[in-house]
């Protein structure tokens, strides 16, 4: 049986920036991008090996949205030969404490089974 608000009290609202973030960052591949590219930039085909499971065509969607919202950015090396990388901004390595803090948190408290592993 639920208790009800007591007469008078506010509703309870869900956090509407929690929500934005987990909208976000639960989206398949974006946290676990994330958290690869904290450990320094990384080219296309060194982030594909390090995500086993995702297609090529969903790391470039991924990493092209990461960069829209100023969270990675994507440097054309010169070459010979040409390549690209991606590195987190400030405002992605403002992210790394709370996406390790979460790691921690999974390591800690949920079964192996859990979440589907992320392909990691």
């Amino acid at each position: 049986m639920t208790s009800r608000p007591e007469a008078g009290a506010a509703p309870r609202a869900c956090d509407a920036g929690l929500a934005r973030a987990f909208a976000f960052l639960g989206k398949r591949w974006n946290g676990v991008l994330l958290g690869t590219l904290a450990g320094g930039p990384a080219g296309f085909a060194e982030l594909a090996r390090a995500l086993p499971g995702i297609s090529e065509s969903v790391l470039s969607d991924r990493l092209g949205e990461l960069c829209r919202v100023g969270l990675v950015s994507r440097t054309v090396r010169q070459g010979p030969p040409v390549g690209v990388s991606y590195q987190l901004t400030d405002r992605g390595a403002a992210l790394v404490p709370a996406l390790e803090a979460l790691a921690q948190w999974a390591q800690e408290n949920l079964p192996p089974e859990a979440g589907g592993g992320g392909g990691c």
